[in-house]
């Protein structure tokens, strides 16, 4: 697509002068910041207040705590909370315009252009991957480009930016330095190296990384450089690289990390289209394309109800979308149900500071443009199917009940091994989860990753089959995945290994009274078989009548056979991540059934009483 583009339209040619690409109102139009809600002027404030004290220290000792002990927070809690610090000192000059936080921006400045690379130690490697003696430190004359380099270099362009005149009548030297250290860090490297993988020059997987990178630098570039070839020739290099992105896309957008991830893939994507925009005064414009349009549609399709979404892989069940980043491409690709979203979205976040890693322009875009939102028309949700042929998930909401269905394949980007999961949300609550992502940590990413419970498919909604789970990678899959009327059927059995005997397994998910699993299991020889079912209450009462049980736990009422022997246990929440959407306990329901060759299990959900 963006190839196509370049080949009839000069870029050069297109580009507007530098300060026709502002995207904020600098420190002296105070009558923008002035403009503000009173309530945000306060937390901005407030922000900068907490700046005064000082920056926290950067060691070489911090650096390496991740390769001595996996731990990746005693690095990243101090390096994210000075550039939270750095954004809450700009801002709160901003919008008091005093010059009292003056040099604590100087400071922070100064500090950050002092440390020895702006990659996290979680991602300082070789350029073969490896962690030897040799690259424990960064290498500082081989600068690497990682998320948060690329995002180091937008949060340091956006603060020299919107603060030029009143640094510069400080020391135009801090100025220059904070240029020279961008230069050196991210344009050169970026200009002439094709060997990180996420450009896609070399290596064709990509994830995340590509528009989350791709955006930072473009924002640095329009802000700071000053040359019209050169930007030119970043602005095409980076158009290039994200058509390998959308190569690696499938056709309805689907982001198989979740709509957390979307939040940094999708929405940064956005991000690069309105620098392309901004860039060429609007005449780059690439909203009507249909894979871009299906792109933003996702976070809309994954929504289950308030601040609920899917969350298959590692994703949070409650993640925090920016609203503003949702309502735009509402706008920009005439959708009103997608700009709604993105408007009841904003009403969920109230506070401007980010809860995660601090970025300048997702702050900005916060300010400036949650202000212009308009109110849009509310969405009718009573009832409505989502099926994503691609991503291979199914789902419906009928009556106050919202269940899900999970195809795909185990070698997906922060893959669960979670093929056919199932959940379920009533009146909006949930009821059968997704433990979903936790804290993460050296171990994550290593060999050992599917030794944590919450990635295992023994603590999703699936069945263990004479003790064997499924396993990771691409080989397991769904064999078959296809809607149907009201519902979605997916045939299983190549989602487990060849142990597991399977011959058949069918699961269909229907929806009519209740939501009502269907599973039908052939096994080369008798095998026991025992269904894991993860609730997010207690289980409350088991009683049995005309063959079945019925359980109640929480708002959930689940029905099953009377064959089926039952246990559960309990699961405390222990990890901070989790807590933010399961705090507590989550429960993890086990029915067995004796070894047989065939194997046919109806389960049912459906509202019980309310835990209100």
């Amino acid at each position: 697509m963006f190839a196509e583009f370049l080949e009839s339209h000069p870029l050069e040619s297109l580009i507007v002068p530098l300060n026709m690409r502002h995207m904020y109102p600098p420190v002296l139009d105070q009558r923008s910041w002035s403009n503000l809600p009173a309530q945000t002027r306060d937390a901005l404030i407030q922000w900068g207040n907490e700046a005064l004290d000082g920056y926290p220290q950067l060691s070489a000792t911090i650096y390496l705590q991740y390769a001595r002990t996996g731990n990746r927070k005693s690095f990243e809690t101090p390096y994210f909370q000075r550039r939270s610090l750095l954004i809450g000192a700009t801002l709160a000059e901003c919008v008091t315009g005093n010059k009292r936080y003056l040099d604590t921006v100087m400071n922070g400045l100064w500090f950050i252009c002092e440390e020895s690379s702006w990659v996290i130690s979680a991602h300082n490697a070789a350029p073969n991957g490896k962690r030897d003696k040799q690259h424990l430190l960064p290498d500082t004359k081989a600068p690497d480009i990682d998320l948060f380099s690329a995002q180091t270099a937008s949060t340091l362009a956006y603060v020299i930016d919107i603060l030029s005149d009143e640094l510069d009548e400080l020391t135009p030297v801090l100025i220059q330095r904070v240029r020279d250290e961008i230069e050196k860090r991210i344009f050169t490297p970026f200009l002439n190296r094709d060997d990180f993988w996420w450009m896609g020059l070399t290596r064709r997987a990509l994830n995340n990384w590509t528009p989350w990178i791709l955006s930072n630098v473009m924002d640095a570039f329009l802000l700071l450089e000053v040359d019209t070839r050169r930007l030119a020739k970043a602005l095409d290099r980076s158009m290039l690289i994200l058509d390998r992105y959308l190569e690696s896309l499938p056709e309805d957008g689907g982001c198989d990390e979740g709509c957390g991830y979307w939040n940094v893939a999708g929405a940064s994507l956005l991000d690069c289209l309105e620098n392309l925009r901004i860039a060429t005064g609007g005449k780059a414009c690439f909203y009507d394309n249909p894979l871009i349009r299906a792109v933003a549609q996702f976070p809309m399709k994954a929504h289950i109800d308030g601040p609920w979404y899917w969350n298959f892989a590692d994703c949070d069940a409650k993640p925090v979308l920016d609203g503003e980043r949702v309502y735009t491409y509402g706008i920009r690709t005439e959708n009103g149900n997608l700009a709604s979203l993105g408007n009841d979205i904003c009403d969920y976040h109230t506070t401007p500071r980010p809860i995660d890693t601090p970025q300048m322009n997702r702050v900005l875009s916060y300010l400036f443009t949650r202000r212009n939102i308009k109110a849009i028309e509310t969405r009718s949700d009573d009832k409505h199917t989502v099926f994503m042929p691609n991503l291979q998930v199914w789902a419906m909401k009928k009556d106050g009940i919202y269940a899900a269905l999970k195809g795909g394949n185990n070698g997906e980007s922060h893959n669960h091994n979670d093929v056919g999961n199932v959940i379920v949300y009533l009146e909006g609550k949930p009821a059968i989860i997704d433990a979903g992502n936790m804290t993460y940590t050296a171990l994550t990413f290593s060999e050992k990753r599917y030794t944590l419970w919450n990635i295992r498919s023994a603590y999703h909604n699936l069945p263990i089959i004479g003790g064997i789970e499924q396993k990771p990678g691409a080989e397991y899959r769904t064999k078959f995945f296809e809607e149907r009327d009201t519902g979605a059927i997916a045939e299983l059995q190549t989602a487990y290994p060849p142990e597991a005997g399977l011959i058949l397994f069918r699961r269909e998910l229907y929806m009519d009274e209740s939501a009502a699993v269907t599973d039908n299991l052939e096994l080369r020889e008798p095998t026991e078989v025992t269904w894991v079912w993860m609730l997010r209450s207690k289980p409350e009462t088991f009683s049995t009548e005309k063959g079945m049980t019925e359980l109640t736990a929480g708002n959930l009422r689940m029905r099953f056979s009377d064959t089926l022997s039952y246990r559960w246990e309990e699961i405390p929440v222990n990890d901070e991540r989790m807590a933010l959407s399961f705090p507590g306990s989550l429960f993890r329901l086990l029915l067995t059934a004796g070894p047989r060759i065939k194997h046919t299990e109806r389960f049912e959900f459906d509202k019980g009483k309310s835990d209100e």
